[in-house]
């Protein structure tokens, strides 16, 4: 029954979008060109409505006997209104996250989802109390942001997303967790279904409202599904979406480092750098899926290891993450501590 919901889910995606398209052209939601834009030519949004669409159409055939199935479609409702407003009127930053902070508070209340407490190495544990509130609406708001912060490229946004559901898909699998496979497999085919029309050249792009709802999904999917492992909790989320992540904390550090507003926006994403190193549109995409993939696959692991097999891992990707950090200026051309301490010559 899930395989055929999963190939309804993207065939009505992938046969939604082109009139999403028409829709999107005719209500005006267009992205237009401008200086720290990629694209040449206007191009229409809402792409994101053919994903949720889809996504609702999956979760009426599947009706998963799960109370918290609906808070989630109400709270993905919220955003996805956010996101068409957003597209529609350019909304203000203050606007757009009144927006997302509801639709968190409705799975927070609603759907009583919640990080109550941390796991900690050596068996520690970290009880939350009245701050597992506000933490997991921070967490929330942080990983739709984080998603929507890497949508600059044709592609980038919905494949990282897919990459990041499939590798939730897996570990929910292996856990038994059969309400997170099937919300997380629903939003990959989904999504794969747009990605056909997203891919390099796009003919139409997801949007905020795709961005947001994809982000607010996998945070809602990962608190679901890992809130309870026993290793470190919330870390595997944190791997599986390391790309988004770490963009977006450095974006925040490159802003501080260059006394800018936290909110700027700027062309030093992780897919600018990419560009500006000399990778072609369509490389530089497959470069951050691999780097995606990567991640997916640490994660995969870092759940199934011993405690020192575990901080093994996370040391390999701190590093990893610096020297790509730094070899592509993410920060800024000088930030260079590591590199320049490897190339010193020794006395």
């Amino acid at each position: 029954m899930l395989i055929l919901t999963l190939l309804i889910c993207f065939l009505a995606s992938f046969s939604l979008t082109p009139l999403i398209k028409k829709l999107a052209l005719a209500v005006g939601a267009v992205d237009r060109p401008s200086e720290r834009k990629v694209h040449a030519t206007v191009m229409a949004r809402l792409g994101g409505l053919a994903i949720f669409i889809s996504f609702i159409l999956g979760i009426l055939i599947a009706h998963p006997p799960n109370k918290t199935v609906w808070p989630i479609v109400l709270g993905a409702s919220v955003i996805i209104l956010t996101g068409f407003l957003d597209d529609k009127f350019e909304l203000s930053p203050k606007l757009k996250l009144l927006g997302q902070i509801a639709a968190a508070l409705v799975i927070v209340f609603m759907g009583d989802i919640q990080v109550n407490f941390i796991n900690l190495p050596f068996n520690g544990r970290l009880e939350l109390e009245w701050l597992s509130v506000p933490v997991t609406v921070i967490w929330i708001l942080a990983i739709t942001n984080s998603i929507n912060l890497i949508d600059g490229l044709d592609g980038l946004a919905a494949g990282v997303s897919s990459i990041v559901l499939i590798t939730i898909s897996i570990m929910a699998m292996i856990m038994g967790d059969a309400f997170v496979l099937m919300i997380a497999s629903v939003t990959l085919f989904s999504t794969l279904g747009f990605l056909f029309h997203n891919f390099y050249p796009a003919k139409i792009f997801m949007g905020d409202t795709g961005a947001l709802f994809l982000g607010f999904i996998i945070a809602v999917v990962s608190l679901l599904g890992f809130k309870n492992v026993t290793m470190f909790s919330l870390v595997v989320p944190v791997i599986i979406l390391g790309v988004p992540i770490s963009d977006t904390i450095f974006a925040i550090i490159r802003r501080i480092v260059h006394k800018q507003p936290i909110s700027l926006a700027d062309k030093s994403h992780l897919h600018h750098c990419l560009l500006r190193f000399g990778f072609s549109h369509q490389k530089t995409v497959l470069i951050i899926y691999a780097m995606s993939s990567v991640f997916g696959l640490a994660a995969i692991i870092f759940s199934t290891s011993t405690l020192w097999g575990s901080m093994i891992i996370l040391a390999l990707l701190t590093i990893g993450i610096e020297l790509v950090v730094e070899s592509i200026g993410l920060v800024s051309q000088n930030y260079k501590p590591v590199l320049n301490a490897i190339k010193r010559p020794q006395k």
